[in-house]
């Protein structure tokens, strides 16, 4: 009783929904967004598949074996609060990366808002056919320089992170052979004159690349890959801070509940998380819109997303220090995990199960990555992206309400089956998309798409998983779908991308949804159902199997006594006569 008395289990619960809400929210300010964010640095298509599966491939491998280090060594708490700072930390820093050329920071701004400089993608000398003029930025006078043609485009490309105002003249006069003050300029287009140029051009470029000599690999590339390894570098370092946050504390406030008899009560924190995602992609999506274009000196809007995760990250600090934890050290997670992997393999069934968020995961990879993509290309803001992505987490949290009717309708199997098809109706109407807020509609579906899904593969867990074990299992299917299946999509997906266009991808993966939501019903109907075993049943027959045997054994030896008496009375009397 004294154990029960120190644990609060509503004060638990309070907590972990308050950190589980914290959490998502953070993640949900920014990684919705992060592809939108490569897309205006500069990267293409296969990049940014490359990158974001190299994050999901980072969190399937790492994310267990953080977990059981910082179980063996007893650091549950210190990881979670080393997870929180490092990666707020190392998402700051990714806003350090310079993009490939300054108009790929404007993005979808309005183009009213931008000065006319700012409008013509950054650069500060603007040229045309003919001779042109050098315009001061501040002062607004002509300098009179007439700029041969080969010195017109290096002067093109030079951006205002290259070159400040008071060096204009300079270095206008040094391309040109740094003529004498009231001198006539002549145009020179000889190639006495253009060789000179070149070898100028090409000295101020291996000037300008020497901030990168921590890489010395990198200094031999183009801007473009230079800017794509730093990236994947920078991701790489985010997502390792970042991945042990999850199972470090899912396992910790279980064991603790666990301790506490109170398991049961474990799954309600999970709709905190829906709750905190939609709260932070929405409020994120709404504050980015109501900004102008830079919010400071050449620092674009979309650099909130980044501060918005470090803000809410550094807040769930404070609840991280008073978080239940609890060390089980008789659990042992990764013979739990090979267990469930055997069970899984083990039952047709669930291998279908498997199959199908396999799948999923691969289309949830194209929607994650590319569907900003696409609403951006059909004039959508920040505004309707996080609107959007906030209806459908919103749709996701709602299904609970609905598993009651729809499980007495539909079988768990035909459940998977329609999530599946819902999945690959909402990829196809994403390849439609005609404005600003069309996405919205497909929005709703998710409810069936994403929501029933994981309702059957909770029901697919239960059946298959041994007691104490459906943990296990379930992060199996997670495994699968949102790390092994987004990365393998988010590979395939880039180089779709990048050859066919973004239509196509959505409309290759709704074929393919389809198809295997045709496939899934006959293949379900084809496997052996196998007969799920009632344990609290197979107890209850072996106690009384138990109780009648030792009433038989009973029976059995008072029989024998009392034979043993009557023979012992029988000769007796016969010794007497």
């Amino acid at each position: 009783m004294k154990r029960n008395k120190q644990i609060d289990i509503k004060l638990a619960l309070a907590l972990a929904g308050t950190f589980n809400f914290l959490c998502c929210c953070a993640r949900a300010c920014l990684l919705p967004f992060l592809t939108l964010y490569f897309r205006q640095l500069g990267l293409s298509p296969a990049m940014t598949g490359i990158v974001m599966g190299t994050k999901h491939l980072i969190t399937l491998v790492w994310t267990p074996v953080a977990s059981l280090l910082s179980k063996h060594y007893n650091k549950r708490r210190a990881v979670i609060t080393g997870s929180l700072v490092c990666s707020a930390a190392v998402a700051l820093v990714l806003l350090l990366i310079p993009p490939t050329d300054v108009g790929a920071r404007i993005g979808n701004c309005n183009k009213s808002e931008l000065s006319p400089t700012q409008s013509s993608g950054g650069n500060l000398i603007e040229s045309s056919v003919g001779p042109t003029t050098t315009v001061h930025p501040k002062t607004n006078e002509t300098l009179g320089v007439t700029t041969p043609p080969d010195t017109k485009s290096a002067l093109s490309r030079t951006s205002v992170h290259r070159l400040s105002p008071d060096n204009i003249t300079t270095s206008v006069n040094d391309s040109l052979g740094e003529p004498s003050i009231g001198a006539p300029i002549v145009n020179q287009t000889t190639n006495s004159v253009a060789a000179p140029v070149r070898n100028k051009r090409s000295t101020e470029e291996a000037t300008e690349k020497t901030h990168f000599d921590f890489l010395g690999s990198l200094k031999t590339m183009d801007p473009l890959h230079q800017l794509f390894f730093l990236i994947l570098i920078t991701v790489s370092l985010f997502e390792s801070a970042s991945a042990p946050l999850e199972w470090t504390a899912d396992d910790g406030l279980y064991e603790y509940l666990d301790y506490a008899d109170a398991s049961d009560r474990y799954s309600s924190t999970g709709v905190w998380g829906l709750l905190g995602a939609a709260f932070g992609v929405g409020g994120a999506g709404l504050l980015v819109s109501q900004l102008s274009c830079f919010i400071a000196d050449q620092t674009p809007r979309s650099a909130v997303h980044f501060f918005c995760y470090a803000a809410v990250a550094v807040l769930a600090l404070p609840v991280a220090s008073y978080l239940p934890l609890y060390l089980n050290k008789k659990r042992d997670r990764a013979n739990g995990l090979l267990k469930a992997m055997q069970l899984v393999r083990n039952s047709p069934r669930a291998l279908l199960c498997a199959a199908t968020t396999l799948l999923v995961g691969v289309a949830t990879s194209a929607v994650d990555n590319f569907l900003l993509w696409q609403m951006q290309d059909r004039g959508s803001t920040e505004l309707h992206m996080g609107m959007s992505l906030a209806l459908a987490l919103l749709s996701q949290a709602a299904y609970p309400l609905l598993a009651g009717c729809v499980s007495k309708l539909l079988s768990p199997g035909r459940v998977l089956a329609i999530g599946a098809a819902s999945l690959g109706l909402q990829c196809f109407y994403y390849s439609f998309l005609w404005g600003a807020w069309a996405a919205l509609p497909a929005q709703v579906l998710s409810c069936f798409s994403s929501g029933a899904l994981w309702w059957a593969v909770k029901v697919q867990c239960d059946d298959v998983a041994t007691p104490g074990a459906e943990r296990s299992v379930r992060r199996i299917y997670t495994a699968l779908s949102v790390h092994l299946g987004s990365a393998l999509g988010s590979f395939v997906g880039g180089l779709v991308v990048q050859r066919f266009g973004l239509v196509w991808l959505f409309i290759g993966v709704a074929v393919g949804l389809m198809l295997w939501c045709v496939c899934l019903p006959v293949l379900q109907w084809k496997a052996p159902r196998q007969r799920r075993i009632n344990y609290s049943r197979l107890l209850a027959a072996d106690a009384s199997e138990a109780s009648d045997s030792e009433s038989e054994q009973e029976r059995d030896w008072l029989d024998k006594a009392m034979e043993d008496d009557r023979g012992n009375n029988n000769h007796a009397r016969r010794a007497n006569h």
